[in-house]
């Protein structure tokens, strides 16, 4: 009998029990253990049965069980604890705070917009690393006392639930999710009615959308739901999946989430007295329409122009891009994007500005194609990557919207990626060795009291604990395959807890190369089958349901692990979320990574593992390029230049099976008399004090706070005071400037030495005649740039040093030589003024010659 109508009845709770409502539905209790044994304590088997889920647990707890804990002292006491502690963690000032303390000019809110947050799969509203990155940075920010808001969508359907076929192929599955058993509370105004976001669509139609809020310790995360009875069928459905649908629903939840997310913070900030936001930080590109919305305000009130209200939409704008390739990128056909911002709509996105404007800001080069990344760079003062060879790769990848810049002077910035130390990593760990409070910045401590033995026990009960869950998954799975009971007896043989276990979890596009590992099943085999020194494998991952090449990778390594020689030692197990993340990451010895380099942006999984004591086997990509030394883990060789994939794939999948033979086992393997691998352990050891810290979301979160946040926060006073005067006069500046530019010109230069050959550390005068079309030489930077020079005289390695005009008129600077060799030297002009973040901001520069 199918129900015709879904609902959620809620825990009448006692009222001495009244605080556990609270605790269930602030988020903080999925980091901190002590909230999470007390609800395991109201009844610890169904506790299990939830999955630790406390507002499931209390939806499901007998009435009589309630009733005899309202009476219970012992435990009344220890939730009156709890909630008080809960209440310092939201009162007590931290870290941002004392910083506000020091005399620090730090902004007074942050609105932080994100298409997915992966919190807990209490409230499973992610996909994979986007979105389990953004649920780490509000994490974070709620520690170190950050007046921040998260903003996104809440899908109806979640992303999906995974299982697979009897023939190993990946099948989705899409749950009807109801916000009201959720971690989740309905945003209302003064009289109790549901706040409601509209946002016009094409033909008169009216986008209406709800706002439910998640509370994470001390940030906000407004979630906006189009699933209300007043939206008709299709608008209904906006908000239906997460990175599902055709071209048009995705613009509709891109929309929805950049402008109906600002008007959702509007709302918020005037009914709670929250501060409005000073600075808007843009995760990804799909929440882009933010800044739109921010223009269309500043058109209606204080009424400026548009190129004045994108000056200061600009200066409290950040953005953070996280892919390395094109092919990763939003972008929509022009047509489409014209068809929601065409002024023939009865009520316009944003009225009054042609839609040839809009088109500009997402300009791609295809001309029919309209680019959010591009978008996102042009509506942001600061942008970044999420890793230092990330920044690199972006700086190039971008760089055709600053032509005439060095790929090093490109705007983009990186900010490497973190993980939340108390949710990652494993409690035991932090019980043992003494974790310090994550938000301070040292990571672990007092590691030295603690032999190697007693580490190496707590790891080899970690790995124990791994294989039990695995069992327990496996079998779960292949009853759902078709299989019976009576058959899956080899379930409860599958892996060895003394054998060393490597890991691999992930998203699986083919860039990721979840099959690398099989290029030579035969060489696989005899590292998984060796007598003596056997290795074992736990892969799991999620293809998006459109990518068949993915599925396919799925599907080969479940036929390979489906072989009876070898399942008891490889095993892939469907349902990849952050519960069987956590076993994984601590369970593992080893983390295994192996994207084709360049093509990993960060990849934060390999920092969960080191958390754990977990060594990296990983292609130096991402944050693993920056931090690996040798000491913390291994780096698989790559066939940089190999232009061939499949040879490429060849030479790595090699080098990586040597490398596992040749260090990896005999490290795991070679013992002490105690029975402990002393060269391990040593890694192990580095590993938890060398990355502990760096790898931590709170070192993340405070360098945008230092270098992104709080830059953004003054450029946004300094164009927005006296009446947005500081806007006003950078438009017209840029304006004077566009309109100069063409005729600005270096008319001819010339470089004096003395002798007939200059020297290394010399110094050369270099004199330039330039013209300036009208503008003023406060306008601009004239500059000499010497350098290395190759055949195609192209500059590398470059010095750069101001000119000055002589009283000739012409500009000149004394230049020390930095290099040997070849060398050459060119001037430019660039625009100057001091409301720009820097020199290339403008993206215009006039070069010599």
């Amino acid at each position: 009998m199918r129900a015709v109508h879904r609902f959620t009845v809620r825990a009448h709770l006692p009222e001495p029990l009244q605080a556990l409502g609270t605790l269930a539905t602030n988020l903080r209790w999925s980091w901190h253990p002590p909230t999470q044994d007390l609800f395991a304590a109201i009844d610890k088997n169904l506790w299990s049965e939830v999955a630790g889920d406390p507002l499931k647990l209390l939806a499901r707890v007998p009435a009589d069980r309630l009733s005899t804990l309202a009476r219970d002292e012992e435990f009344l006491a220890r939730t009156r604890a709890v909630d008080d502690d809960l209440r310092r963690y939201l009162t007590v000032p931290r870290w941002y705070q004392q910083r506000q303390d020091e005399g620090g000019t730090l902004p007074s809110s942050i609105a932080y917009f994100s298409m997915e947050f992966g919190l807990t799969d209490a409230l499973p509203n992610y996909s994979g690393g986007l979105g389990v990155l953004a649920g780490d940075h509000l994490k974070s920010a709620s520690d170190l006392g950050l007046p921040l808001i998260g903003v996104g969508l809440l899908y109806r359907s979640g992303y999906f639930r995974q299982s697979l076929s009897p023939e190993g192929w990946q099948e989705e599955h899409y749950p009807v999710l109801d916000p009201r058993a959720l971690p989740l509370e309905l945003l209302t105004d003064d009289t109790d009615r549901p706040v409601i976001v509209r946002v016009a669509m094409p033909a008169g139609r009216m986008l209406r959308a709800r706002v439910w809020k998640a509370q994470v310790g001390r940030v906000p995360l407004l979630l906006l739901d189009s699933d209300v009875p007043d939206n008709e069928e299709t608008l209904r459905g906006v908000t239906d999946r997460l990175y599902g649908g055709d071209a048009d629903h995705r613009i509709r939840q891109e929309i929805l989430a950049g402008v109906g997310g600002m008007r959702a913070v509007r709302a918020y900030c005037a009914l709670t007295g929250h501060p409005q936001p000073e600075v808007f930080h843009t995760n990804e590109g799909h929440a882009g329409y933010l800044g739109l919305e921010r223009v269309r305000e500043l058109l209606n009130d204080p009424g400026l122009r548009f190129e004045e209200a994108l000056a200061a939409v600009r200066a409290g704008t950040v953005f953070t891009t996280h892919t390395p390739v094109r092919a990763g990128i939003d972008r929509f056909p022009v047509q489409l994007v014209r068809h929601y911002f065409d002024d023939r709509a009865s009520e316009p996105l944003l009225p009054g500005v042609p839609t040839e404007r809009v088109l500009e800001l997402g300009a791609d080069d295809d001309g029919a194609k309209f680019n959010m990344a591009h978008m996102g760079l042009r509506l942001a003062q600061r942008a970044n990557g999420v890793s230092e060879l990330h920044g690199k790769v972006i700086r190039s990848m971008f760089s055709g919207l600053w032509p005439g810049f060095g790929t090093e002077e490109i705007p983009i910035s990186s900010v490497t990626n973190g993980v939340h130390g108390p949710t990652w990593s494993a409690r035991e760990l932090g019980k043992l060795l003494g974790e310090s409070e994550m938000d301070s910045g040292v990571g672990l401590r007092g590691m030295e009291p603690v032999s190697d033995s007693l580490l190496w026990e707590l790891r080899c009960s970690l790995r124990q604990r791994l294989v039990d869950e695995v069992r327990r998954r496996l079998r779960s799975a292949w009853l759902e395959r078709g299989a019976s009971e009576l058959e899956l007896g080899w379930c409860d043989s599958v892996l060895d807890p003394d054998v060393l276990t490597i890991g691999f979890a992930r998203r699986v596009p083919t860039y990721k190369r979840l099959t690398l590992m099989l290029r030579e099943p035969e060489r696989l085999k005899r590292l998984l089958l060796d007598p003596q020194r056997p290795v074992q494998l736990v892969v799991a991952g999620k293809s998006h349901p459109a990518d068949e090449g993915g599925k396919a990778m799925i599907q080969k390594i479940v036929q390979f692990a489906d072989d009876p020689e070898v399942r008891h030692r490889i095993v892939f197990l469907p349902g990849y979320d952050m519960a069987l993340a956590r076993y994984l990451y601590s369970g593992c010895d080893v983390w295994l990574n192996n994207p084709v380099r360049p093509l990993e942006a960060c990849g934060t999984s390999g920092m969960k593992s080191a958390l754990n004591g977990g060594l990296n086997l990983s292609v130096r990509d991402g944050w693993w390029d920056e931090m690996h030394d040798d000491h913390n883990g291994w780096s698989i060789p790559t066939a940089n230049g190999v232009s061939d994939p499949a040879r490429r794939d060849a030479l790595e999948a090699a080098a990586l099976y040597d490398l596992v033979a040749g260090q990896v086992v005999p490290a795991f393997y070679e013992r002490h008399t105690d029975g402990v691998p002393a060269k391990w352990m040593s890694m192990v050891r580095n590993t938890l004090a060398s990355l502990g810290p760096r790898v931590q979301s709170s070192r993340m979160v405070r360098e945008y706070v230092d270098h992104h946040y709080t830059p953004a926060a003054l450029s946004a006073k300094a164009v927005s005071e006296d009446g947005y005067r500081g806007a006003k006069e950078l438009a017209e500046y840029v304006a004077r400037v566009v309109a100069a530019w063409p005729g600005v010109r270096v008319e001819d230069s010339e470089l004096a030495v003395e002798g007939p050959t200059p020297l290394l550390g010399s110094a050369v005068t270099v004199r330039a005649r330039v013209e300036l079309a009208g503008l003023d030489e406060s306008d601009v930077d004239v500059e000499v740039v010497v350098g290395r020079v190759d055949d195609d005289d192209e500059l590398h390695d470059v010095v750069t040093q101001p000119m000055r005009r002589d009283e000739s008129r012409r500009y000149v600077a004394s230049v020390t030589l930095p290099h040997a060799g070849p060398a050459g030297y060119t001037v430019r002009v660039l625009p100057r003024h001091p409301l720009l973040s820097g020199r290339a901001e403008l993206g215009r520069v006039v070069l010599a010659g």
